[in-house]
């Protein structure tokens, strides 16, 4: 499964990239494949592990933020390995005319 969720600290001011810094890093530490963007962090794994490492990810902005937002979006494949690069490979692909 891959899911492309973004955290987002609310009564912090403007500036959140501290906050999302400690989202991202949970993600990045869960040894998950992932990719960050401007807008989403995208994690791939079985669904109870990539579902424990967003929790986390939200368990850390929360410990400096008095609220959260969570946006989630998830693409659930069961058995599929991989996604995470074969999805952009197949739009690079279409766009070089292949």
């Amino acid at each position: 499964m891959i899911v492309a969720f973004s955290v987002t600290p609310l009564g912090v001011g403007e500036d959140v990239g501290e906050h999302v810094a400690d989202a991202v890093r949970v993600v990045r530490e869960s040894g998950l494949p992932n990719r960050t963007d401007a807008m989403f962090t995208s994690i791939e794994g079985e669904w109870d592990e990539v579902m424990e490492v967003v929790k986390r990810a939200v368990a850390a902005v929360e410990a400096r933020a008095p609220r959260v937002s969570l946006v989630l979006k998830a693409d659930v494949r069961p058995g599929v390995t991989g996604g995470l690069d074969a999805k952009v490979a197949t739009v690079e692909r279409h766009l070089a005319g292949g």
